[in-house]
């Protein structure tokens, strides 16, 4: 399969910003050893799954068209998941929250193609395409968990983060990184732990992203379904972890019936998790994302609105009662008993209406910032966008007129009208000035020195959040994550147990009951003696082939391997009960 990216309409609505994570699937980048470990994960999920999942997943894999055999293909699983109106795409592990959520919100999954080693087959902390393909992508096939997940994605993506927060994903990804990765150097993965722990411990006030992050962690990633006494798995990083799965139906983990409080209860990435949340449906995530949302700047605008986005120091937009939108990096607000009444970004901004840039007044137009009063006239009950063309004039607020317009909060625009703009519903929505000064009592706010002023008209800010209103506005393609995934090393023993793994794969999907595999064994033994897994593959085709005396020195092998590997003692056991009956195993 060649490397490049199989378009299809889904995909094709994507912002540029969003397509810069995309990367192509390389299906020859998956060698026998990756193909034999999701052989391996999704048999034990099936097995089990089908006993404690939700019984969307079970569904779902069929209408998903996702294999046991076969890790899937980003086109064939486009192609299938195109019926149900969503589309996935490929990434390179964690890309940051914003943008994960925003590909929700266009209905695309994003699938970390990179697969776990074969030493972290029950766990990695990576995304892979074992946890993303085979957890994510089935039960998104449930059509009202579909909506919820769309729907997240469209209001997560608008949450305020603080600067904090992508610090903490860097840190998070680095260390899903290391741990993932082979031979990486124990004071490596110390520091990195380290670095996120002093992270978390030293992250003040949780931002909206944080707590919305929280809801996701532990709906769409970690979430139970039914009753606390009798839940089901429906969360993705659940479904795709053999330990976790079984460990966490065990009284071990305490069961929490889901509220919005779950948006206060951080989590450990690296940690199997203390406690999980049971919903009692999928009607309910929506319930709880509804009233999570109701308290978020982007419902709720105002003050506290306007300083999350400076406190942020990252683009984001605010949205007047006109409709207009002011899109930059926002740097001061001076407020009044509670109420903002001046605004200033700093850096490039951009006005909008209804999400489109308003004509002229671009980052181009803006580029050092921009600045405005809010609110009413001082003395005056009617706000500028309510009047009618007659209190416009009554106020001089009409073209080539010389105005002084005092607003409540001590802000003073002075200066000679050049024009208006209006909205659909004929407010005036901006005001652009010659020859005008703006100040904050004595302090000189805007000065004619620097051009003509474009005022913003709005009563008060009735929302806030993340991002810019207009995406084509600014240039987005910047936030590229500062490392890597390490790919696994090619050895010359690593090649040559590929190849191994490559004949019995060969062997059993051709059905082939002619080539012997005891010399397949026998050099497994001899060159590869730490290895389980294919051993546990060999067993099962002498099992089907009825050949006992070769099965017996097998099944002595893998008794002996998990004497001397106790580690990997239970998933020897576990490859074994897919075979054999349990008694036997």
């Amino acid at each position: 399969m060649n490397s490049t990216i199989e378009s299809n309409p889904l995909l094709d609505r994507l912002p540029k910003h969003l397509k810069q994570f995309i990367k192509p699937q390389d299906y020859s980048d998956y060698t026998p050893i990756n193909q034999a470990v999701w052989r391996y994960v999704m048999r034990k999920n099936v097995d089990y799954l089908s006993k404690v999942a939700h019984s969307s997943y079970l569904e779902g894999l069929k209408k998903t068209g996702i294999e046991v055999d076969n890790i899937p293909s980003m086109y064939g699983m486009n192609r299938i998941l195109t019926e149900i109106g969503w589309a996935a795409v490929a990434v390179d592990g964690f890309i940051p929250p914003n943008a994960f959520m925003e590909f929700q919100a266009y209905n695309v999954l994003v699938i970390a193609s990179d697969i776990r080693q074969l030493e972290h087959i029950e766990y990695t902390p990576a995304p892979d395409i074992i946890h993303e393909g085979a957890g994510h992508a089935p039960i998104i096939a449930n059509p009202e968990y579909a909506e919820y997940l769309r729907r997240f994605g469209e209001i997560g993506c608008k949450a305020i983060s603080s600067h904090k927060d992508y610090q903490m994903y860097e840190a998070i990804r680095l260390l899903s990184i290391l741990k993932e990765a082979e031979d990486t150097p124990q004071a490596d993965i110390d520091a990195a732990e380290k670095a996120v722990e002093d992270l978390q411990n030293n992250m003040g006030d949780l931002s909206e992203m944080a707590h919305i992050r929280n809801l996701h962690w532990w709906t769409v990633e970690y979430g139970l379904i039914g009753t606390v006494d009798n839940p089901k798995i429906y969360g993705a990083g659940l479904l795709s972890s053999i330990g976790e799965s079984a460990w966490c139906m065990t009284d071990n983990v305490k069961k929490i019936p889901y509220d919005i409080s779950a948006a206060n209860q951080s989590f450990d990435i690296t940690k199997l998790q203390p406690q999980l949340y049971v919903t009692p449906d999928f009607a309910y995530l929506s319930l709880v994302l509804e009233e999570f949302a109701n308290k978020m700047a982007l419902r709720t605008g105002g003050l506290s609105g306007i300083n999350k986005l400076i406190h942020s120091n990252a683009l984001g937009t605010i949205e007047l009662s006109t409709g207009i939108q002011i899109s930059g990096v926002f740097a001061n607000v001076i407020e009044e008993e509670g109420k903002p009444v001046y605004i200033q970004t700093t850096g490039k901004t951009a006005l909008s209406y209804r999400e489109k840039e308003l004509v002229g007044h671009g980052t181009g137009k803006h580029p050092e910032g921009f600045g405005s009063p809010i609110g009413k006239l001082k003395g005056i009950n009617l706000a500028i966008e309510d009047m009618s063309p007659r209190d416009l004039s009554a106020y001089s607020i009409t073209e080539s007129k010389s105005v002084t317009l005092e607003f409540e909060g001590d802000i003073t625009v002075k200066g000679e009208i050049i024009t208006g703009s209006r909205n659909l519903h004929g407010e005036i929505i901006l005001i652009s000035l010659k020859n005008c000064t703006v100040t904050h009592g004595e302090t000189i706010l805007f000065q004619p020195e620097w051009g003509n002023y474009d005022m913003a008209i709005g009563k008060k800010v009735i929302s806030a959040f993340s991002g810019p209103a207009d995406v084509n506005s600014f240039d987005l393609i910047s936030h590229v994550p500062t490392s890597k995934t390490i790919k696994a090393k090619h050895t010359a023993e690593r090649d040559d147990l590929e190849v191994l793994y490559q004949t019995i794969r060969n062997i059993r999907e051709t059905k082939d009951t002619e080539t012997s595999l005891a010399p397949i064994f026998d050099k497994l033994r001899t060159n590869h003696p730490n290895d389980w897994l294919l051993a546990v593959e060999i067993a099962e085709l002498l099992k089907d082939r009825n050949e006992p005396q070769l099965l017996q020195e097998v099944m002595t092998y893998l008794d002996q391997l998990k004497q001397k590997r106790p580690e990997v003692a239970h998933l020897i056991a576990g490859g074994l009960d897919l075979i054999f009956d349990k008694e036997k195993a």
